[in-house]
């Protein structure tokens, strides 16, 4: 018993410390984030979920996602068992096996990433059908790329490091595709900032 209590209890003892406030700060954050595109927004958090998961990932994840979502992992993550266990038990969501089939998606390393389009993009009834991506990288900047749109007063820098493949491609065909695409997290261990289907990529970094 000793045995089973010490494996399961890193994975499933500790969310959020104090469920409400904590998960009402998360959730600000991630709004804030998605209403004012290219903004990085500091996410603290004292989560400790299993690597290669990020504190920040994890606080996205208990914030959004919930029984009625399923969450799609990169091979990364999924192999970790742990990783899945601490999803599920701490959100209730599924893990999904087909990435188009995904509400959430959660990329641990950009450069196997699958293209943007290869997730759901929503239709032109049910644009909301879509999956929003949470992509870990290791720094965020207002340099580079250029984009506008919705919350964006006249024009924002930002970049991403490492950056995916052919980024600037895939954002330009994720955005003809609007009102549907995919809505972009991405998180820092200490930071947060999204790109959204509706901004526009005005100039490349």
């Amino acid at each position: 018993m000793k045995a089973m209590t010490d494996k399961t209890s890193p994975t499933l003892a500790h969310g959020f410390a104090d469920y409400g406030p904590d998960a009402n700060t998360a959730f600000r954050t991630c709004l804030a984030a998605m209403s004012r595109p290219g903004t990085i927004r500091a996410l603290a958090t004292d989560l400790a979920p299993p690597a290669p998961l990020f504190a920040t990932t994890a606080a996205v994840l208990l914030t959004l996602a919930d029984f009625e979502t399923r969450v799609w992992l990169d091979e990364p993550l999924a192999r970790h068992e742990d990783v899945s266990t601490f999803i599920k038990f701490h959100t209730g969501a599924a893990i999904a096996g087909d990435r188009s089939s995904s509400q959430f998606a959660v990329v641990s390393d950009v450069a196997t990433m699958p293209e943007i389009n290869s997730f759901a993009i929503g239709t032109a009834e049910y644009p909301d059908r879509s999956t929003t991506l949470v992509i870990q990288v290791d720094a965020l900047g207002n340099s580079g790329a250029v984009f506008c749109g919705p919350g964006i007063l006249d024009e924002v820098p930002f970049s991403v490091a490492p950056e995916p493949r052919d980024f600037a491609a895939q954002l330009k065909r994720n955005r003809a595709q609007f009102p549907c695409g995919a809505d972009l997290i991405f998180v820092t261990k200490t930071h947060v900032a999204a790109l959204p289907r509706s901004i526009k990529l005005v100039a490349e970094g």
